[in-house]
């Protein structure tokens, strides 16, 4: 696909625009009155709306909303639609959603991270995000059924944030996610509880799978610790699928279904 339709608004509009000597802030108010009296100015408010601030180069985001079977021809003859952008705005994202849990879980592992993060930009999660942030009301493509149609929202979510980045950089991007998305729309306590229900998952895929899977627990005491401790063990069958230690039933019984689970995976 070829870069996305140019606007050459910067010559349109003054000649030291182009030169960048007109501030950032001053450049946003310059295209608002631009679309004002465009027939855009429906496509550019909508946007603002979406975003939150001021957009500069609109081409790129009209295209992270054109899907491939609405595929639109330029002059050279070349196809333009938003599967680059999603390409693109899928890596960003990425970066962006890591970025965002270390700094804010400074305390979690690795493995807590990297579950978080793919709970977060799971494609589910995606077309959710798209529909609330009205994505669907603005993409170009053609009728397809519901189930599809959130699918294909969910690669436009991505492609937004491509273009955001091509338009603003990571900062702006990185911002538009926390402010916009996360903070409105993304319970993260509750999705790091989740992520950290470790028996319930197991749980949930010893039933999905139709399998049986049994917590033992014993009570220990040392002469060294006037409290007690707990070892759990997980088992299909007999078979010991996970150990796990704690000061607490509920805490050697995470640790055995994480253990459990891990095992699982590997397998």
């Amino acid at each position: 696909m070829a870069s996305a339709i140019p606007l050459d608004l910067e010559g349109i509009i003054h000649p030291l625009y182009s030169k960048s000597l007109v501030p950032e802030k001053l450049k946003g108010l310059l295209n608002t009155i631009f679309y004002l009296f465009r027939k855009e100015r429906k496509f550019y408010f909508k946007l603002v709306k979406m975003l939150g601030f001021l957009p500069g180069n609109l081409s790129y985001y009209r295209t992270a909303f054109i899907h491939k079977s609405a595929s639109i021809q330029n002059k050279n003859g070349d196809l333009i639609n938003n599967e680059r952008l999603e390409f693109l705005g899928d890596a960003i994202l990425g970066s962006i959603v890591a970025e965002y849990l270390y700094i804010n879980f400074p305390n979690r592992d690795e493995g807590f991270m990297t579950k978080l993060r793919s709970r977060i930009v799971k494609r589910k999660n995606l077309n959710l995000l798209a529909e609330k942030i009205s994505i669907p009301g603005m993409m170009q493509t053609i009728t397809f059924p519901d189930n599809m149609a959130k699918h294909l929202h969910g690669n436009a979510f991505e492609a937004l944030i491509g273009a955001i980045y091509l338009d603003k950089g990571y900062r702006s991007a990185a911002k538009f996610f926390s402010r916009r998305i996360i903070q409105k729309h993304i319970d993260l306590l509750q999705l790091a509880k989740k992520d950290s229900d470790y028996k319930s998952q197991l749980i949930e895929w010893a039933q999905k799978n139709k399998k049986e899977v049994v917590f033992e627990t014993n009570e220990e005491h040392a002469a060294s610790n006037l409290l007690p401790a707990f070892i759990a063990f997980v088992k299909q069958n007999d078979n010991v699928l996970g150990t796990g230690k704690g000061g607490s039933k509920k805490e050697a019984e995470q640790s055995a279904a994480r253990e459990a689970l891990s095992s699982l995976q590997n397998s």
